[in-house]
Formats: C-alpha cells, structure tokens, sequence
C-alpha cells in the first residue's frame, strides 16, 4: 500500500483547552479511517488540519508527491452557477445525481437549494473528482436511507484512502478499517471498524477501574500504617498522612461527560388511542399531492420509525399526525389524554437571544432555580453553558436543548425529526438508552439505522407516490433485504382482508414487545460488559436471565401468531 499522508506529532490548543495533543498518524491507499468524540473534541478541527485548511500549532503533515484530497464540509461551500455548471458533465456524475435524486435539480441554481439538497451536489461533486484521499464530514447528514446506501457503495470502492466523521453508527462499522478516537486532547486509534472502538472503550474503562481501585487500597493500607505507628515513632509523620489522605480523596481521571441522562418526571396516562388517522390526503396549494389516502392507528407505547426518500413527505405526514397542519382530506384525531412535543430538525424554535436557564424557566419559571438546575445539568448543560445564549451554543448543544425543551412538557406522544443530526455518538446513544425506558409513544424521523433498530418496533415507509405502508420485519429485515441477504415477503395479516382487523394489531403488539425486550437485553449487556463493580454485574446479571426468559416467550408468542 502506498503512503498517501504522513502526519507527524501534530498538536493544536484552544482558548481554554488542548485540541489536539502529539497526534500522529500514517494515511495509506485503501485506508477507511472513522473519527469519532464528543461534541467540541475537535474532530472537525482535525480534517480541516489534515486537509490543509487549518494549520496546527506544532508538528508536520506530509503528502506523497502529486497526492490530491477533497474535502467535504459539514455545511458545503459550493461555487455560484446551477447544479450542471457546478458539476459539470460525465457518466459518474449523471449517475451519481440520479442516485442522490437530484436530476431535477440539474437548473437550479447553488444559492437556490435547501441544506439536504447542498449536501448531496456536494458529495456528487468530491466522488466526480480524481482525489488520492477523501476527508468527509458528517457525511449523511441529510441524506436518506438510499443515498446513504450509496454513499457507504462509493466509500467502498473508492481506490484511495477516506478520513470521515460521522454519527452513522452502521456506516462506520460497515466500511472502516481503523477508527480514532478523540477525547480532551489526546488520541487513540483502534484497529478494526465501530464494534472494536467499543470493545476497547470498554478494557479501557475496566482497566481503569481497576487502576482505580488499586490506588486506593495502595491509600488505605499506606494511610492505616502511618495512623498505627504514630506514637510508636519519634518524628511527626504528618505530611506522609496528609500525602495519604490526598491520594485517597483524588480519583481517576473525571470523565468527559458525567453519567447518563435521567429524566424522571411524570407522563400522563395514555389512554386505548393514542392517534387515528382516516382516508388523509394531503395537497399543497399548487396542486400537488404529497399524501393520499393514508390510515393509521396509534396505541400507547407505540414506537414508529418513518423512511422514505427524500422529498417524498416525510416531514409532511409527521406535522399531520400532530396536528401541526391540516389535511386536504381526511381526518386527524388525538385521544384525549394525548400530550404532545416534537423535536423539529433544522428548527431552532425558541428565543436565541436567550440563556439556556431562560429557555428552561420559561416565561412563568424563576431562571436559576434548583429544580431547573438538576435539569440543566441531566442534559450536561452545567457551569457558565447554563448562562450562555442559544445563538453562541454550538450545534450539537443547541439539539442537546431542543430535546431537553422537549421533554420538559412532560409529553406523552414524542415527535423526533432527525433526532442525531449534529450529535455526538456518546449522547445518541444515551438518548436511545433513555427512550427504551420512556413509556410514551414515539414517532421517529431518522435515516440512522442504528438509531432506528434500538428505539422503534414498527417502520413506515412513505413513497414518493404519496401512499404509505408498513415494511415487514422493521429496519432490521430492511437492511437484510436492501443488502440482498433475505428476499422480499409479504406484509401478513395486515393485507389479509379474509382475517378480522384485530389479527394485524395483535401481531403488531406481539413484534413491539420482542422488540421491547431485545432492546433491554442490548442495552443490559452493555451495562454488564462496562461494570467493573461485581456487585452492581450480579444485579444487572439477574435482570438479563430473566428478560432472556420473557425474550424466549414473547418469541414463541409472535412465531405461533405467524403460523
């Protein structure tokens, strides 16, 4: 393989922190290399240094002779012309705008088209050039499940070596070779795709528990010493005590983000029905339909994902459902115990010039106070961030608010629109952890995969024809088929118009359920596997046998239904 970029010692510091700290790294052909951390760690910051945007304060980057990188921005900056001027001619880049779904759009102007639309020009833009190395960030950000299919397609056949940030869990797992990982300034980079960057956070964390405990009882046993043998000595040994006692109070190092979030507050009780939706059709004043003659039913602790292409109305259904607009036919009914909040993407629905305790108080609320305090920092906003404006928090913190602005109407019925975008890995994954115990119903957005087969039982795909119908089998049985590993089966009971209308329902809560308890099971195995306390592995361990034993009974349960 040939060296493409050598970087060597690379260190970057910030206004108030290190960036990046002695970072070094050799870039070969046929590399796929994934970055990940938290909001802020600096992963953007490092592909604008290795792209030669940004310079770092300290160390080299060194390209082979002749190498050439593109580099794709979060939010693309493209050139002033229409998509064709742009992008100029050629079978990769007609094929590629047909896959991305942007034939239409050929005579558009740049300045005209909508962020999803800027980014799928843009990565049609980098994959018609002649680069040696790709870097990408955030790449999927907008774009739907087929040109993420696409994308992970051009990754993998790219002869050239790809650097890319991404929160797409799956797409991480499917095509990188190696994945670094950045946290307060230093650097760890892990063979193998996602599963072995968790593998080695994990023996990280368990190493340093470890280390931790054997700090303390080296304190314990040296301090217990000293206090035994005090009179017995002539000199004071105060300060070995003192030495002793600084050691025992001191602990590892703090974690970038302290615990999970907890969220406990009171959801009213959802009655039998939750959403109905009758013979809806929906129009734009221009004329055209976006929706026709969709019905759908909701019970409490349904959990919904949505999929579609892009443009096909996605967002449209979902302002329907909560009654945001209004249908050109049909009705729209809510039961009466339905408490809604809907987290909108690319909407930042609250006052900007305000703090974030301002947002949290509200306009009746006293900003500052305990209660909202605790609130505050469940969703990690602590210290001078709960004083700052939302127009100055980063993306990432300003989604992280939304969500916490959301829930704080004590919903019962949650809306997520694009719930991941701008978020960081650590905080997607413990929104999902908080969801699989929320007792609401959920309507989920998402062209994240992962996200999608760990909080919703049921998926929905809305054609561009305007119909909706349900996918058998959910994301998971989606994937299977997209990458031709199952073939295509039949919807079942629901299409079955010799059986009562009950059966597909009956089916339907039979799935939900297994769903339910595979994701409790997952995210059990995680607490496990992340515990070095034996005591807290015992409880946790005794959970997991019996959700394994009402797994295998809910499994049989769907299967004689299937029969």
């Amino acid at each position: 393989m040939a060296i493409l970029i050598d970087i060597q010692k690379i260190a970057l510091e910030g206004f108030d922190r290190t960036i990046l700290e002695n970072f070094s790294l050799t870039v070969s052909s046929g590399d796929r290399i994934g970055v990940v951390g938290i909001n802020g760690a600096g992963k953007s910051t490092l592909l604008k240094i290795v792209a030669g945007i940004q310079p770092a304060d300290s160390g080299n980057i060194r390209l082979g002779q002749g190498i050439q990188v593109g580099y794709l921005d979060q939010i693309p900056d493209l050139p002033k012309g229409t998509v064709r001027e742009v992008l100029g001619h050629g079978w990769e880049i007609d094929a590629a705008i047909d896959r991305l779904g942007m034939t239409n759009a050929l005579e558009t102007q740049i300045d005209h088209l909508s962020g999803g639309q800027l980014k799928r020009i843009a990565l049609a833009k980098i994959f018609g050039e002649t680069n040696d190395v790709l870097i990408l960030d955030e790449p999927t950000n907008h774009l739907d499940l087929s040109s993420i299919e696409w994308l992970e397609q051009q990754i993998t056949n790219f002869p050239g070596a790809v650097i890319i940030v991404s929160h797409d869990r799956f797409l991480l797992d499917q095509v990188t070779t190696r994945m670094i990982e950045i946290d307060r300034g230093k650097t760890y980079i892990h063979n193998g795709g996602y599963s072995a960057l968790l593998e080695a956070q994990a023996e990280r964390e368990a190493l340093a528990q470890n280390a931790e405990q054997v700090r303390k009882n080296m304190a314990r046993h040296e301090l217990a010493w000293l206090r035994r043998g005090v009179k017995a000595r002539s000199t004071k040994p105060q300060a070995r005590i003192d030495a002793a006692n600084r050691l025992l109070s001191g602990g590892k190092e703090a974690a970038a983000r302290e615990g999970s979030i907890e969220f406990n507050v009171e959801t009213p009780r959802l009655g039998q029905t939750v959403i109905k939706a009758h013979n809806v059709s929906f129009s734009y004043p221009n004329g055209r339909e976006i929706l026709k003659d969709v019905n759908l039913e909701l019970g409490p602790g349904d959990r919904i994902g949505i999929v579609g292409p892009n443009g096909a109305g996605k967002s449209t259904f979902v302002n329907l459902i909560a009654l945001h607009n209004e249908p050109t036919v049909g009705t729209i009914k809510h039961g009466p115990t339905v408490v809604t909040s809907y987290f909108e993407q690319g909407s930042d629905n609250f006052n900007l010039e305000a703090t974030v305790q301002e947002l949290v108080a509200g306009p009746r609320g006293i900003p500052g106070s305990p209660e909202d305090i605790a609130l505050m920092k469940s969703f990690w906003f602590t210290g001078a961030l709960c004083k700052t404006k939302a127009k100055e928090l980063s993306g990432g913190e300003r989604r992280r608010l939304q969500l916490l602005l959301a829930l704080a109407k004590q919903p019962n019925v949650l809306f997520l629109d694009e719930p991941t975008n701008d978020l960081d890995l650590e905080t997607i994954r413990l929104i999902e952890e908080f969801l699989a115990q929320w007792p609401g119903t959920l309507i989920v957005v998402s062209h994240d995969r992962t996200f999608l087969s760990r909080t919703t039982d049921r998926l929905l795909e809305v054609h561009a024809d305007g119909s909706i119908a349900d996918i058998p089998g959910g994301i998971d049985a989606w994937i299977a088929r997209s990458a031709g590993l199952i073939s295509s089966v039949n919807v079942g009971d629901d299409e079955a118009p010799a059986k009562a209308p009950t059966n597909g329902r009956v089916l339907r809560d039979a799935e939900k359920q297994v769903s339910k308890l595979e994701r409790r099971r997952s995210t059990l195995n995680e607490k496990i596997l992340a515990s070095a306390d034996s005591e807290e592995q015992k409880t946790l361990g005794v959970e997991l046998s019996q959700v394994i034993k009402d797994l295998a009974t809910a499994e049989d349960y769907y299967l004689s239904l299937m029969s």
